[in-house]
């Protein structure tokens, strides 16, 4: 890990040294600012997005960091006594830090498994139907009539369409929470 504070990013900002702070970075888990000013928190996430094309997450608990959570791609706030402000403006909140290991590697997971599969569901939905279409032009000796009322199209796609993802959302866990604390190696399996 990288610790910079304030003073040594104003230096390395100002001095034109950021190519160098990549090169380090780079070579580094997670880097840390501290006692840095909301700009300077800012510059160093747009910084690394810009130049290394890399996913961002910035964590933050007041006023302070909020520039840094938008410009981050994922901003995580933690409500605290500095107040809500961070949690405002950010795309997740919890409540303590200790929470950020669930957050990640549980919903985290669980998300982009809903999310895999729901666009496999809507591959699915939409082949059959337009198969369904294909097959039914042969049938009518492709005169453009229509196959179905109006009505029957919209229950179609309400009931195919609005459904399954909601009891998806709710209810899909391919992994228990446990398991998925106990092995953090499983976020990488849908990758």
């Amino acid at each position: 890990g990288l610790v910079i504070d304030g003073r040594t990013l104003s230096t390395i900002l100002q001095g034109g040294l950021e190519e160098k702070l990549l090169q380090l970075a780079r070579h580094c888990r997670s880097v840390l600012c501290c006692r840095a000013t909301p700009l300077q928190k800012s510059m160093v996430v747009k910084l690394v997005r810009r130049r290394l094309k890399a996913m961002t997450l910035s964590i933050g608990d007041g006023a302070n960091d909020v520039s840094m959570i938008q410009a981050a791609d994922v901003g995580i706030g933690i409500s605290g006594q500095e107040g809500m402000q961070a949690v405002m403006a950010s795309d997740f909140a919890i409540s303590r830090f200790k929470h950020l290991k669930k957050l990640l590697l549980v919903h985290g997971h669980w998300c982009y498994t809903r999310l895999a599969k729901m666009v496999i569901y809507f591959f699915y939905k939409n082949v059959c139907y337009v198969n369904l279409l294909f097959w039914y032009q042969f049938f009518c000796g492709f005169s453009g009539s229509s196959m179905v009322d109006y009505w029957q199209m919209i229950f179609f796609n309400l009931f195919f369409t609005s459904v399954p993802p909601l009891l998806f959302g709710v209810l899909d866990k391919d992994v228990s929470a446990e398991t998925l604390l106990r092995l953090p190696e499983l976020y990488k399996n849908g990758q």
